[in-house]
């Protein structure tokens, strides 16, 4: 590990880590670091048919206007090839009470296997494409590829949002709360997240 060092001209006790010194783990240390990680729970269908489901831990919104999501691929996956072949994902909402099945659907298996049928996982037709949504999860987001941009080992997926499957039950009006949601995040190693507290401020004048 590298010793504490100087930061703006002052004294730190912070041990500084350098992505290319010996011995250092980026991967390890942003996905301890960057937490918690909303999971965007992945399915797609291969040019041959086969289903796919798998979570994804780098995931964020890239656009409201229009609405587009960004997910990561590390490497080259099943999730990545299905998209680029047909144009079209889904991702369902990881929440609280699907942790295990989440989890079991991020076990490598070969393409040809659907893993929503390998752990029992009840999948529901979506509205506006063909990848199914999980039918335990409260929302889902329906989804058309835009493009994908290629960083380094991974691959950013940028995805057009079609449509919202939203369960009413986790509504409060139009707006989806939080504490029903129950969603999942992931952090470090085998660590995951599960709903807290919430709380509110008002945003500065």
């Amino acid at each position: 590990m590298g010793a504490p060092g100087i930061i703006g001209g002052m004294a730190t006790d912070h041990v500084v880590l350098r992505p290319d010194d010996e011995g250092v783990d980026a991967y390890r240390l942003l996905t301890a670091l960057v937490v918690p990680r909303p999971i965007a729970w992945v399915s797609t269908i291969s040019a041959d048919g086969v289903g796919n489901l798998a979570p994804y831990s780098f995931f964020t919104v890239a656009s409201a206007d229009p609405p587009v999501v960004q997910v990561t691929s590390v490497g080259e996956k099943d999730t990545l090839r299905n998209a680029r072949a047909t144009g079209e994902l889904t991702i369902s909402l990881a929440s609280e009470p699907l942790i295990d099945a989440v989890n079991a659907t991020s076990a490598g298996v070969d393409p040809d296997v659907d893993e929503a049928d390998r752990v029992g996982l009840a999948m529901a037709p979506s509205r506006v494409v063909t990848p199914p949504r999980v039918a335990g999860s409260p929302a889902s987001l329906e989804c058309r590829l835009r493009t994908t941009v290629p960083v380094g080992g991974a691959t950013l997926l940028l995805a057009d949002v079609v449509a919202f499957t939203i369960d009413p039950a986790v509504l409060d009006g139009d707006h989806p709360r939080f504490d029903l949601l129950a969603p999942l995040a992931r952090l470090g190693g085998t660590e995951w997240g599960l709903p807290g507290e919430v709380v509110t401020r008002d945003r500065p004048s």
